[in-house]
């Protein structure tokens, strides 16, 4: 659970750190068994997926160590001279080239039936190179044992994501499905269920095009409904989904409306690591600041979702980062913004002003996500330090000291 922040005061600027950040339990095993499986087949060709983490700097320093990647995040396969494939009739898929010889790791988001089916037919162990993150795949278990129960699942999550996709793959053989991204689907579905407008029931097929079940029907299918989610995203936004799909029910069949709606953003199918991080997070952004760094990678949803947070309390104070080589001075950040409206057409880069001609002492809190490596917190905050005169700054022994005496 979130404990209070901790305050590491270097005197010209003081830093609050949440009591938890960064790395959780299934990325965390996901990247030792990555390290692991180069080092004890040095003479095996050893491919991911996909993307490991979100974390650009993990997958380079693989990627010198001789990983290589089947296809990109949103399912692109990669050509044999590492180039995305385009289609063209003389290209080479890595897929193609596979034997029983190599050896292809799942990453923790986990992996399609289509891409776990093509990699058996190649000959390839599955199962042993299978990094799955053990809470995605409580997930699938309850999406599965909701199918089974006679639900049709709703899975918040982003249609695009990896995770999703595996949860949505995983989900259709047990129960039809939909994929809800957030509240402004989630009143459309609503408004489907009620059944007052025809014309509302006919855009279902519109609205949620590639995002449904094949043959989803809505007069049968939206009779019972759980909802599971993809566990990086923010649990509040699931319990609202969850709660105006229930207010559709109730409006439509009444008191019987309550056994109509299972699951309701149950925690045993949010990630705890997420969840904690963003309760801590919560706490810390309860105290006065200057700024909020929140580092994550680019196509880290996760950490997005602390930047939200982070955005809605102090604004342009907040700066999404990928390292501490976006601080280019105390006057200027560079600021990812993540791409919300479309994803399919990526993020950019901003420069924002930070404290141009401001010398005054400064409160700062940093954390960062799911995929963060701890050293990355660090090195943003010796950056930082370091725009500030060194006469100025408390030393590390003295900040630790002042630590150790809280705790």
């Amino acid at each position: 659970s979130a404990a209070a922040p901790v305050t590491l005061n270097f005197g010209a600027v003081e830093y609050t750190i949440p009591s938890h950040f960064g790395f959780c339990l299934g990325v965390k095993n996901a990247i030792e068994r990555a390290y692991e499986t180069l080092a004890a087949n040095p003479d095996r060709r050893v491919f991911m997926l996909s993307e490991l983490i979100h974390n650009p700097f993990v997958n380079q320093d693989l990627w010198r160590r001789g990983l290589r990647y089947l296809q990109t995040d949103k399912g692109v396969p990669f050509t044999t001279s590492g180039e995305r494939a385009t289609g063209a009739a003389d290209e080479e898929l890595i897929w193609d080239t596979l034997s029983s010889a190599d050896i292809v790791i799942i990453p923790a988001f986990g992996a399609t039936d289509a891409d776990k089916t093509r990699l058996v037919r190649k000959g390839i162990e599955v199962f042993a190179h299978d990094a799955t993150c053990m809470l995605v795949e409580k997930v699938w278990k309850a999406a599965r044992g909701y199918g089974r129960e006679g639900y049709t699942v709703i899975i918040h999550g982003k249609a695009e994501h990896e995770e999703t996709k595996a949860t949505y793959s995983n989900t259709q053989r047990y129960a039809p499905a939909i994929i809800v991204r957030n509240l402004d689907e989630g009143e459309r579905l609503a408004r489907v269920i009620t059944g007052r407008n025809s014309v509302d029931r006919q855009r279902f097929y519109s609205d949620f095009e590639g995002k449904h079940t094949p043959g989803f029907d809505v007069d049968r299918d939206l009779q019972r409904i759980a909802v599971v989610n993809q566990t990086t995203l923010l649990m509040n936004e699931t319990l609202a989904i969850t709660e105006r799909l229930r207010q559709a029910f109730a409006e439509r069949y009444g008191a019987e409306a309550v056994d109509r709606v299972g699951g309701g953003g149950r925690r045993d199918t949010l990630c705890y690591a997420t969840q904690v991080n963003q309760d801590a997070l919560g706490r810390a952004l309860s105290e006065p600041l200057d700024a909020a760094f929140v580092i994550g990678g680019k196509n880290s949803s996760n950490t997005y979702q602390l930047y939200r947070l982070c955005a809605e309390k102090l604004g342009e104070k907040a700066y999404f980062i990928q390292s501490e080589q976006d601080i280019l001075s105390r006057d200027q950040s560079q600021h990812f913004v993540f791409p919300v409206v479309d994803p399919s057409v990526g993020g950019k880069t901003e420069t924002r002003p930070l404290w141009p001609k401001d010398l005054s002492p400064k409160r700062i809190l940093i954390t960062g996500g799911a995929s963060c490596p701890d050293g990355l917190i660090q090195q943003v905050i010796t950056r930082i330090n370091s725009l500030w005169p060194a006469g100025s700054l408390r030393s590390v022994d003295e900040v630790l000291a002042d630590v150790e005496s809280r705790t």
